[in-house]
């Protein structure tokens, strides 16, 4: 992995609010993958008790966002499929696992996979993301031009 993009995504991560507040936690990453962990509590549960499916799809995106980013070209989301498999007990640490399965010079498919502690399968998703022209880490506040924000571009961070 190039160490300028390597990098650039350690200092975003360790920058970005939302990942801070859910706790999120960069494990590993290379190109085209990335390990990402957090630990369920209950202030990520859902009206049942259960694991909030939102706090597992943003551990989910997270790892997504990372190991689509990983080759340093703007990856932006363009579609998420997400299956929940089980829900994991209180306590317990998520690790999101994403990998690379296809890519092209506009498009790469990634799967991400939420294990337990324990090794349970919790949930798996198949994501797609539209890579962009643009150096993800060419700008140092932003990967993205000021232009695509405003034109709606790049709404989603990964």
């Amino acid at each position: 992995m190039d160490d300028a993009v390597r990098a650039f995504l350690t200092e975003k991560v360790a920058q970005e609010p939302y990942a801070r507040h859910l706790g999120l936690r960069l494990v590993a990453m290379d190109t085209g993958y990335a390990l990402v962990e957090m630990d369920f509590d209950e202030n990520k549960q859902n009206i049942h008790g259960l694991a909030h499916g939102g706090a597992v799809f943003s551990l989910i995106d997270e790892a997504f966002e990372i190991a689509s980013n990983s080759h340093g070209i703007m990856a932006v989301a363009l579609n998420m499929n997400v299956t929940y498999m089980a829900s994991p007990r209180l306590g317990t640490t998520l690790r999101a696992e994403a990998t690379e399965v296809h890519r092209t010079v506009r498009t790469a498919s990634y799967q991400i996979r939420v294990t337990d502690a324990d090794g349970t399968l919790i949930a798996m998703c198949q994501a797609l993301v539209y890579r962009k022209k643009d150096k993800a880490f060419a700008a140092t506040t932003s990967p993205m031009a000021k232009e695509d924000v405003a034109a709606g571009e790049g709404a989603l961070s990964t």
